[in-house]
Parts: C-alpha cells; structure tokens; sequence
C-alpha cells in the first residue's frame, strides 16, 4: 500500500502537537512521527485529499501556520524501518518490551512483544514509558482492568502479564486495531478482548483499574464518561498529556470525586494515578 506523508513545522513543547494529532486521526490518518521540530503524519493514498488538511479545527483556533508538506510514499518494507529504528525498551530494569525481530531478554521480569506496524504504542514515547512505570508498581493480580486508546495493546499485554484476570482494550482507530491483535497473538495473550471504538462501548460494565493514554482533549472529553466504569476503591491512570496541562486534568477528575495519588513525569509528558 502507498501512503502520503504530511510534515508540518510544529515544536514537541507545542501544546497543540496532541490535540493536531488527534484531529489527523479522526480523519484517517494512521500513524505519526515525532520529531523535536517537526510533525510527520501518514494516511493511505487512496484516503487522502487536500482538503483533509483544510478546516483544522486546531489551525483555525490557534491561529498559526503549519506549513504543510505532503508526498507520495511508494510502498516500502516497513520491517527493515524497524529493525533500523526500532530498538528494544527497557523501563524501569524491570520490563523490556521489543519487536518479534530482537532477540529475547529473560533476564527482564516482564518481556512484552510488540511489531508497531506505524501504531502508537512502543515504550519508546514518554507517556507509554511512564505508565508502564508506575504500572510495575501495582498489583494486577485478579483486577479487572479497560485499557482506553490502547494502540498497539502494549499496556493491556502488560496488565495481563501482571496478573489481570480479564482486560478489556478499546481503540477508535482500524490500523491500531488490527495491529493489536497481532501483537496479542505475538504475546499469547488469553485474557484481552479487544474492540475498535471509542468510550461509547463501556455500557454498564466495571472496572479495578482503568487506563487511558490518549490525549489532552479526549481525556477532558470522556473523564466523566469513565467514571461509571470505574469501581469504588478503583484507579485510574491517565496520560497523554504535558505537565502544564496537569492542573486542568486533575480539576476534571476531582469533578467525578477521584483523589489525585501520584504522578511521574519525563520531558514535561505526565502520567498521574487517580482513586476513588
């Protein structure tokens, strides 16, 4: 398949990177590239147009010029790009999370395999590094837990190995979903239904432990939506998010009666613990 390459001229300190993000991916694109001054964005061919550049409702607001560039990607072996760009991760000396290709790590407490196939989700951005974190820090052991905006399934593949007696993952976006199921495949993973959408699919169930690494804007959308799914005594772990935008976080979640635990925080990304 031929993809279009979209670059545009916007800093990792921009607190517009995410919400850009966001919006390219409500209108098909599949994977992004982060880059210290630059944004690159990929979307098949035959789902591109111009116009899905125009109209930003995030341009629009802000006011600014992107400068968009965008050009043909002829179909390319994706594999020799990760082998090339993809090394293993390893977090906290307690869990190494490498692609199908790498040679295996036994002496990692918990090894997670994941082939990110342009999917969000590899250890390497500081948000899946800091939840996965503070994760190896919780008991899992017969929770059950959501895992929202689950990408590649990483975090889902990590809370079944901890112990999860089930794990419901959810992501809005075909690519993700599809890759996700390899990579519970490539993990044997038994306990992980996943489903593509979006908060919508929540219903009535509950949860132990919910984990959400989106966005700024759809955590600040959906923070309410998760609180019926969350169990009394339960947490939630959110990220996806700059430091400065934790005050504005924490006050949505103090909205649903949560309790503010703990955070960490890696290159102004966060990742915050709330409980109920």
């Amino acid at each position: 398949m031929d993809y279009i390459e979209v670059k545009c001229k916007l800093p990792a300190d921009n607190p517009l990177r995410e919400p850009l993000m966001a919006e390219l991916s409500e209108r098909g694109f599949e994977s992004f590239m982060e880059e210290e001054d630059q944004l690159t964005a990929y979307i098949p061919e035959e789902s591109f147009s111009p116009d899905l550049l125009e109209n930003l409702t995030v341009i629009e607001t802000a006011d600014i010029d992107p400068g968009f560039e965008y050009h043909n990607m002829k179909e390319k072996n994706w594999n020799e790009d990760w082998e090339r760009d993809y090394p293993p991760a390893i977090i906290a000396d307690r869990c190494v999370v490498r692609a199908s290709f790498h040679s295996s790590s036994p002496i990692a407490e918990y090894e997670i395999i994941i082939d990110p196939r342009m999917s969000f989700g590899t250890a390497h951005h500081e948000t899946t590094a800091l939840m996965i974190e503070l994760m190896l820090d919780e008991d899992f052991r017969d929770k059950e837990v959501l895992d929202m905006g689950s990408g590649t399934g990483i975090l889902a593949i990590l809370a079944e190995k901890k112990g999860a007696a089930k794990v419901v993952a959810i992501d809005n976006n075909d690519w993700a979903y599809e890759n996700s199921k390899d990579n519970l495949a490539l993990n044997n993973s038994q306990r992980i239904d996943i489903h593509l959408g979006d908060a919508a699919l929540l219903g009535g169930r509950q949860y132990d432990i919910i984990l959400a690494n989106i966005n700024r804007n759809v955590l600040l959308e959906d923070i309410a939506k998760y609180d019926p799914a969350l169990k009394q005594k339960g947490k939630i772990y959110l990220s996806g998010f700059y430091k400065d935008d934790m005050a504005t976080i924490r006050a949505e979640a103090e909205k649903q009666g949560w309790n503010f635990e703990s955070l960490r925080e890696k290159n102004k990304w966060v990742a915050a613990i709330f409980n109920t």
